[in-house]
């Protein structure tokens, strides 16, 4: 990101970003509502266009691409409300992308591939023939992190993943998301509220807020910041 820019109005919901993530790292994006933070995941994915600055991805400039192409560049993302196909079973969903990517027609035999490693590493490998529909909450959201791994997008955007888990579940995220980066084949940001769940992560932090990146850093030195303390509790 080189000082990216997104207007709303009057409003400056993304303020002169700039950023850079390395290949292959996991980073999580923090910020009270309304921060610009999905307006950040909306450029960067082409579902709005900027008012100014530069989107470089892999080398080369993707500002202003149509979605579809920013999507074959190899940029996935995941919304907070999982979406996966309730009326396919899980390995459908999981094959899905590849019927995509391969243009193959949809409803030919599915070519597994890595997909039983997929399974397992979100684990539903003993749900594989469940219509995605009856799996629970926090199934539905790994199982979309599971299309994620399927498609050839080697950027990952996570618009809080953990939404609606249950602490259990919660954990089994940040130890997926681990694993995820320590396979070396992704590069994953991640937009999350819940901070214990970005203390679990372990992973660089930047602070969003009033369209801007205040700060970045450490969880366990951002946590201590006066400004950051103020931001989120307000001054007593």
């Amino acid at each position: 990101m080189k000082d990216l820019k997104k207007s709303f109005g009057g409003l400056a919901a993304v303020d002169g970003v700039s950023f850079d993530l390395a290949s292959g790292a996991l980073t999580a994006l923090v910020g009270p509502n309304g921060c610009g933070k999905s307006t950040l995941f909306n450029l960067i994915t082409g579902a709005l266009a900027a008012d100014g600055g530069r989107i470089i991805f892999d080398g080369n400039d993707i500002t202003g691409l149509p979605a579809y192409r920013i999507a074959r560049a190899g940029i996935g993302r995941k919304f907070q409300v999982p979406a996966v196909f309730d009326e396919l079973t899980v390995l459908e969903n999981l094959t899905a992308p590849k019927w995509v990517s391969k243009r193959l027609p949809l409803f030919s035999t599915p070519q597994a591939g890595d997909v039983g490693t997929i399974l397992e590493l979100v684990g539903l490998h003993d749900r594989r023939e469940a219509w995605a529909g009856d799996l629970s909450h926090g199934q539905k959201q790994w199982l979309e992190i599971g299309m994620l791994l399927a498609s050839p997008a080697h950027l990952l955007l996570l618009d809080e993943p953990t939404a609606g888990m249950t602490f259990d579940e919660t954990a089994r995220t940040a130890d997926l998301l681990q694993q995820i980066i320590a396979t070396g084949e992704h590069t994953v940001l991640v937009i999350e509220h819940d901070m214990g769940f970005v203390e679990r992560l372990g992973c660089p932090v930047m602070v969003m807020a009033r369209g801007k990146i205040m700060r970045s850093g450490a969880y366990r030195d951002l946590r201590q910041d006066p400004d950051i303390k103020e931001l989120y509790f307000g001054q007593a």
